[in-house]
């Protein structure tokens, strides 16, 4: 088992604790079972109630409604004790007809692969930077899978962030719907920083089998903290 220790946690209004800590035993077996295989991180999960003992130096994932109650809340971009955290908008998730346990899942992935979220992969042949985030490209809930009846996210494997790759039969995702080397599912999307353009990060976003750039992210989320200096970044007030 992985030094790495990540404590659960809910302040979400909308989500049951139950519920919260129900997920936290399908998500062990995701991180150990499925993304250890193809990843070689793993983690040991640890549900914390409130009014609990959090670990000092866990990293945490939080249910919240969404990123104002984040902020109301003090929590940051970082844990108090300056360890990664990883937020689900479980109202937000809600209101849009989303899967929340999906997204929970996508973010601790995501947290495992890159905690300081400062990794790239440069595609060479389009002068491009790729932002390691292992669960955009399949992020749509269409493509999750069920583990103990939870639904979690797919997530691709290293292959989908290697050019070298293309054209071989090559294992792109868990969920083997992904056929090359950054390829995008119907709703997903990845963080890209075009070095000839110099505009920073922006998002490319597949819908309906066409590529279309958004530019603005989302308050609360990995792309706004790629895109906001580590000097900047803001320790939980909690937790």
């Amino acid at each position: 088992m992985s030094g790495i220790i990540v404590a659960v946690l809910n302040r979400s209004t909308q989500v049951k604790d139950a519920s919260v800590k129900a997920l936290v035993s399908a998500l062990q077996i995701q991180v150990s079972r499925d993304f250890q295989a193809a990843w070689g991180i793993d983690a040991q999960l640890q549900w914390v109630r409130e009014g609990g003992k959090t670990p000092r130096d866990a990293w945490q994932l939080v249910v919240f409604d969404s990123s104002d109650q984040a902020g109301a809340l003090g929590y940051h971009d970082l844990t108090r004790s300056g360890r990664p955290l990883g937020k689900v908008f479980a109202g937000t998730d809600r209101r849009y007809g989303n899967n929340w346990t999906i997204t929970a899942s996508h973010e601790l992935l995501e947290m495992l692969a890159d905690p300081n979220i400062n990794l790239v992969a440069f595609a060479e042949d389009e002068n491009r930077l790729y932002a390691y985030e292992v669960c955009d490209a399949c992020e749509a809930d269409a493509y999750g899978y069920k583990i103990d009846g939870h639904w979690v996210s797919d997530f691709v494997f290293p292959g989908w962030f290697e050019p070298m790759h293309a054209g071989r039969n090559e294992r792109f995702d868990f969920q083997r719907k992904i056929a090359r080397p950054f390829g995008l599912l119907h709703g997903g999307y990845i963080g890209i920083y075009d070095i000839d353009k110099g505009s920073g990060w922006t998002q490319l976003e597949a819908r309906r089998a066409r590529l279309r750039y958004s530019t603005r992210p989302p308050v609360g989320s990995r792309r706004e903290r790629r895109r906001t200096p580590k000097n900047q970044w803001l320790l939980s007030r909690t937790g």
